[in-house]
């Protein structure tokens, strides 16, 4: 079985979903917020990006900035160390994580993004991939914690 979309119950997979996560320091109002943020080392524009108050403009704001030497080599692990501050181990957004199970996450999506999701059956996916291990992490902690039976 699969998420196909991270919409409607499964929206809080997306980025933009309303989730502070601190980076350097700062707290952002989202994952996309941050990650747009950590494209450059500049606080000027930073401190830009996470004052704007929604996400679709934090991202557009994102591909204005002075892009940080060596970007597209750390991109993904800035992706998946803000993801492990979203789904925080015992919050409830790592509680809807794991509630998923092992089902494939795919970042469906209608804009063309065949870099973190997947569009017209086409992409790599990289949001969800990314994702799925942040809930393995997750799996491993809470069988270390609680044995195999974690509670309920």
């Amino acid at each position: 079985m699969r998420i196909a979309s991270f919409s409607g119950d499964y929206s809080f997979l997306s980025n933009f979903h309303p989730s502070p996560v601190l980076m350097d320091g700062q707290q952002y109002p989202t994952v996309e917020h941050a990650f747009q943020a950590a494209k450059t080392t500049s606080v000027a524009e930073r401190q830009v990006i996470q004052m704007i108050r929604s996400p679709g403009q934090a991202k557009r704001q994102g591909r204005k900035v002075t892009l940080r030497d060596g970007w597209e080599l750390i991109k993904l692990n800035v992706m998946l160390q803000l993801l492990r501050r979203k789904f925080d181990f015992d919050s409830v957004l790592a509680h809807k994580l794991l509630a998923t199970g092992d089902k494939e996450l795919i970042e469906g999506n209608t804009w063309n993004d065949t870099y973190w999701g997947v569009c017209g059956g086409k992409g790599e996916n990289h949001l969800g991939k990314l994702l799925m291990q942040v809930r393995k992490e997750l799996q491993e902690s809470e069988r270390r914690l609680y044995g195999e039976e974690p509670p309920t």
